[in-house]
């Protein structure tokens, strides 16, 4: 244990970084109780809010690099074989549905920022996937529109109702999306450039999520669509380990023969 013993009543070794950890890893009770009276043994609720938040920041940060590999992979590659743009449509749904909702409500930036960064990304893929499928002209128009739709959903005009309601979609369009992609990889019996990173990095994220959800908003619908995002990742991660040694090239030599 730290020695305080210079450190008169009411203050901590630790109040050079009071601001930041009050800010974003714990409430002010919750510091007084940790760096004040050194109470680690009945500071449970304290301990869990902490971890929640931590998760939330490493989710954020590992979120602006989640799908980073995956647009390597396309743009690499200058194929987009194995990935369905109506997935992604369905992905990019859900992320909006979480994103929108998450800032209408306030929740704090912890408990939903991924979601900007993982929209972000998916957007590109969505384009990428048009584009190298010689749509580039459609893939152009999907992201005029996508960010019109998305410049309404945060203004005032949408009602709260409107967006509740895109949240509770988001279940039945993660399972639809993710469906739609596992469907594809068992008709081709690959992933194609599906990006193994990526799809490990989105299994463990919505897992963390569970947690950090009803953590920091007490929020069931947000938690529930984060178990059934979990699940469906599941899926498509096993399908990445069993189809490992699998690829479009091996598969084409297979059907030729």
């Amino acid at each position: 244990m730290a020695d305080t013993s210079g450190y008169p009543r009411g203050e901590s070794f630790m109040d050079p970084f009071r601001g930041i950890l009050v800010a974003y890893f714990m409430p002010e009770n919750c510091y007084d109780k940790f760096f004040l009276d050194f109470d680690f043994l009945d500071a449970v609720p304290c301990l869990k809010i902490v971890l929640s938040k931590a998760l939330g920041i490493g989710i954020i940060l590992g979120s602006v690099l989640v799908k980073l590999p995956q647009i390597i992979k396309l743009m690499r590659a200058k194929s987009a074989e194995g990935l369905s743009f109506n997935s992604v449509l369905l992905e990019l749904l859900a992320i909006t549905g979480t994103m929108v909702y998450s800032m209408s409500n306030k929740f704090p930036f912890s408990a939903w920022g991924e979601a900007l960064f993982l929209m972000l990304q998916t957007v590109i893929i969505g384009f990428l996937i048009q584009h190298y499928g010689r749509r580039t002209g459609i893939g152009l128009l999907f992201l005029v529109v996508y960010f019109v739709l998305l410049g309404v959903l945060l203004s005032p005009v949408t009602p709260m109702s409107v967006v509740t309601s895109m949240q509770a979609f988001n279940m039945p369009a993660i399972i639809i999306g993710r469906l739609i992609q596992a469907a594809t990889n068992f008709r081709n019996g690959h992933t194609g450039q599906l990006s193994a990173i990526s799809v490990f990095l989105l299994f463990a994220g919505s897992l963390a999520r569970i947690f950090t959800s009803l953590e920091e908003t007490g929020d069931s619908l947000m938690a529930l669509t984060y178990v059934i995002s979990s699940t469906c990742n599941g899926i498509i991660t096993l399908q990445v380990l069993y189809y490992w040694n699998s690829s479009p090239e091996r598969s084409k030599r297979r059907t030729a023969v």
